[in-house]
Parts: structure tokens; sequence; C-alpha cells
């Protein structure tokens, strides 16, 4: 079984907790895509864990992780997070944790060139998290970068740095009149880290593809969500990286795999960090209030999240581009304050109705039409099984599953492993 798990919205719609979730059916865990510009939150039995590179399944004993190839990866940060998981007793080594040798290494200089031009742009900076993801793709598509494999040859790894760094900063000093960037500081800090993660370092197209002839559970783990898709999102705020299932083969390393089953993940309520259009943004106290409710504050950056109502439009058009089988719904318990539940069910743009997610121009213009429904006014963070569910929830569930065209499996009812119901 071939299996993506992957964001029909904005991103943080809760991936991380359902692979955590689900991945004790599954062999083998890959990230196929971005970097540490996103966090993934899970809690389970063992504590509170914040993921920003490693697969969500590492959690797991018995469960194989891979980082794809393409993927673009910050050692010093996976050095750290690597450290961090295994001082609260995770067991993290070369046999549960493979890296693909292919994968991009995101250099400080990446860091440093996506922090200059979020400040050149000033007010009309993009929202980036200024982690360096946008540049080393950007470097990637040029064939200008360093790879994971790289840094298992010393003396051809040295070459390279050289020329790239002449390269950079004939921008860096020319175009933004900043510091010029130290070949020997760039050498030292991939010779740092990267010595300490060469034993994770293999092809793992080869190990994918005898684990998937194996007949093994594979799990495709995507980070942030449709909407922030570099083709199909709100392009130029989106992530450099494809977040769509289509992808999870290629990214993963195995572009001849193909998929049987794509969990789409999409909370009971709409958030969306940094900048660009976000049609149903709640301001004022009734955002606020959401926001503390869910704990919504970004993963990766601590950034307070925007917040909305449950877009249908939005959704309906990311289970389209994901091509998702199934849903989860996340955080439903997170409504149970609320006397009417908003939902966005279509958009108005100059006076007409629309149904169909906008691109461009339009989705600018575009303003939320809002309904309203019964609020369950319960708290149901220990129902087990949808018949204990209350009447106006499981209306709220039918409701999202007709007006996005794809069946809810799965609904979480809290922030723990365990706290969620299956709907079949």
């Amino acid at each position: 079984m071939l299996t993506a798990v992957v964001g029909i919205n904005w991103g943080d719609e809760g991936k991380g907790r359902m692979v955590d979730l689900l991945s004790s059916d599954y062999d083998v865990v890959i990230r196929y895509q971005g970097g540490n510009n996103a966090g993934h939150t899970v809690i389970n039995d063992k504590g509170k864990f914040v993921l920003n590179l490693l697969p969500s399944g590492i959690l797991r004993e018995n469960t194989v992780n891979v980082m794809g190839c393409g993927m673009v990866i910050d050692i010093e940060h996976l050095y750290k997070e690597i450290g961090n998981l295994v001082e609260k007793g995770i067991k993290i080594g070369p046999a549960n944790l493979k890296i693909s040798d292919k994968a991009t290494v995101c250099m400080p200089y990446h860091r440093l060139m996506d922090n200059l031009e979020e400040d050149r742009l000033g007010g009309k900076a993009q929202g980036s998290t200024r982690r360096g993801i946008a540049p080393s793709y950007s470097d990637k598509y040029m064939r200008k970068s360093i790879r994971m494999m790289d840094l298992l040859y010393p003396v051809t790894l040295e070459r390279k740095v050289r020329e790239l760094v002449e390269w950079k900063n004939l921008v860096v000093e020319g175009g933004y009149k900043a510091d010029p960037i130290d070949c020997g500081e760039m050498t030292a800090w991939l010779h740092k880290f990267g010595d300490v993660l060469a034993p994770y370092i293999c092809d793992t197209t080869l190990y994918l593809s005898e684990a998937i002839k194996e007949g093994k559970n594979i799990m495709f783990e995507a980070q942030l969500g449709a909407l922030r898709d570099i083709d199909f999102g709100i392009f130029p705020y989106t992530s450099s990286s494809s977040t769509l299932a289509a992808y999870a083969p290629i990214g993963a390393g195995v572009p001849f795999a193909k998929l049987d089953r794509v969990i789409g993940i999409t909370k009971a309520f709409s958030s969306s960090v940094g900048g660009g259009p976000f049609t149903v943004e709640m301001l004022g106290e009734d955002g606020d209030r959401l926001r503390e409710a869910g704990g919504e504050y970004g993963a990766a950056t601590g950034r307070a999240r925007r917040m909305g109502p449950f877009d249908a439009v939005a959704t309906k058009y990311g289970v389209m581009l994901q091509g998702a089988t199934e849903l989860a719904l996340t955080k439903l318990d997170i409504l149970s304050y609320m006397d009417k539940i908003p939902v966005c069910v279509a958009y108005d743009i100059d006076g007409e109705r629309v149904t169909d997610f906008p691109v461009g121009d339009r989705l600018e213009r575009a303003k939320p039409i809002i309904e309203y429904m019964e609020g369950f006014k319960t708290d149901i963070s220990g129902c087990k099984r949808k018949e204990e569910l209350p009447k106006a929830a499981l209306d709220y569930i039918k409701y999202v599953e007709k007006a996005v065209g794809c069946r809810i499996k799965y609904v979480s009812v809290g922030a723990s492993r365990e706290q969620y119901i299956v709907m079949e």
C-alpha cells in the first residue's frame, strides 16, 4: 500500500498528527518536499514534539524514515532536531533514518539571501520564513547546489564551495551591497554538521524500490498544503516546491511508483500563515478567540496564524488538486464554544456568486459568502465513536463532506494520538 498524506488548504492542517497516528500500519514514512520552513506538531504518549525536517514516523520505533530527494535540508537544523529527539528518548540511527544522497543542502548563504530579499521588499515582502527555502530551490534548478552526496567527498566538496561562493558574492556584494560570504566558513559549516550526518546518506531510490518490491506499506508525507503549491497555489505567496500528492513519488525518489491512497487533511476551520489572499479572514475579537481556542501559532516560527471559518470553495479546490480519496477533518473540538458555526459557502467577486476557486486578481477581489450552522456547544474531546457525537457536530461533518465532494474517514477531537474517531 502506497499512501500519501497531504494538506488540502494553506498548510498547518494537522498532517504530522495524522501521520503519527496512521504510521503504526506502515513500514516506511517519507518526507518528499520542502525544508524546515514548516512544522508538524505531534502529541503522543512520549510527549509533545515539533518536527521541521524529520518525517513524523520517526516517533515510531519500528518505522523506517526517509528524507527524499525533493527536500532541501539545512544540515545544522537537522543535526539539532535529531539531538533534541534523542534527548527525549527517541532512538535515531542509520537503520531508521535514511537521507537521500540527491537531496539539496540548504546553506547558510541561502538563509542570508532570503533575509536580504525580504528586507529589500519591505512592506511588499511575501511572508517568507527566512529559512532559505526559496533560494535553495532556485539554486537547485539553476544546477548550482550542494547535494547531500557531496558531503561524502571532501576534496570535490571544497572545490564546489569555492565556485559557488564566488558566484553568490556577485549578488551579495554587487547587488545587495552586503558583506561577502566567507568560503572558509561555509566549508567548515559543511564539515561540522555533514560529517555527523554522513552515515545516514544513501541511495534511497534503491532502498525504496526494494521496499516496494517486497510489498511494504509506504507513506508519503507532504509539507504545507495544496494552496501553497508552486504551480497551483496562491502564487507568489506559495512554497517553492510541489506540495501535491502527484509529486510524492518523484520527490521521494521513486518516480515509477503509483499511489494507492491519498488522505487529505483539512481543519474544521481555516488558518493561514504569511501574506497573500485569505478570503475568509476573521479580524478582531472573533479571529483572536478562534486563534486562542485552537492554539494557532506557527510550529516553525511561532507566528500568529490568520484565522477564518471553514472555506468550502478553497477546500473543494484542494481536494481536486490532491486527488484525495478520503479526508481527515481535524480540530473539530475547537468549534465547541460557538453558538453558530460560520461556513464560507461561496465567494462574491464583483457581484457574481462564485463556487470555483479563482486565481490571480479575481482571488484578490473575492469576498466570502457566509452561512451559519448550529453549534454543538459541548465538549467532544472524549468521544470515541461517531455515535457519541452530538447531532449538530454530525451535521457539520456531513455538510463539509458534501460541500467538498469527498468522504471524511477520520475526525480528530483533540490533540493527542488517541483522540480521533473513525467515521466508518
